[in-house]
């Protein structure tokens, strides 16, 4: 059974920062991209960030570059996405999400999602 369970998420004041961690079970974690995505409420979801397959390159959407860090741990399955300088319009809930042999997330989205974590960020 495939699971990512995403955690880190919590109340932060404005400049705060917060590490998110994606623990990745049941997959060869090294042939997919994992991914970062945030809800915001009334919003569409969009992804944040992610690490490719393989190689681990990494994406950023404009947002946050400069402000968010994504890493890998290769050997425990885990993805972290460290978030500095946070601002309200970060807050969102954030998920985590798996896409097989792609650079980033295929066509149709990824192939498997984990439950969310809520980030609030207070001005």
């Amino acid at each position: 059974e495939v699971q990512l369970q995403a955690s880190g998420g919590g109340l932060v004041q404005a400049g705060g920062s917060l590490r998110l961690s994606c623990v990745v079970s049941g997959l060869t974690f090294d042939d997919y991209a994992i991914g970062w995505f945030r809800q915001a409420p009334g919003k569409e979801r969009e992804q944040v960030s992610c690490v490719s397959s393989g190689d681990r390159s990494t994406y950023y959407v404009d947002s946050v570059k400069g402000r968010f860090a994504i890493s890998s741990d290769n050997a425990r399955k885990r993805v972290y996405l460290q978030m500095n300088s946070l601002k309200p319009e970060d807050t969102a809930v954030y998920y985590c999400a798996a896409s097989y042999d792609v650079w980033c997330v295929g066509p149709m989205g990824p192939d498997y999602w984990g439950q969310g974590t809520l980030v609030t960020v207070s001005s």
